[in-house]
């Protein structure tokens, strides 16, 4: 999936949090993060704190692969 947004990476993150059956305060609970920064993710706020973002992306298993300008996988 190629994400290009904050919207993007939230709705990546609630079909992964619901394909594996968790809900939202299990998923914070997991992350030892708040319930209501797993709500704003998932909505795709903008501000979210990209730290805590990526530990939830890594509770999901989700990979985050980061294509450098001028790479050949442009």
């Amino acid at each position: 999936m190629k994400i290009t947004n904050a919207i993007d990476f939230g709705k990546c993150i609630r079909a992964t949090r619901k394909k594996t059956r968790l809900t939202q305060a299990d998923l914070a609970a997991a992350s030892g993060i708040g319930d209501r920064f797993v709500r704003e993710l998932e909505k795709g706020k903008p501000t979210c704190q990209l730290e805590k973002a990526l530990l939830v992306a890594s509770m999901l298993g989700i990979k985050i692969e980061v294509i450098l300008p001028g790479s050949s996988d442009e």
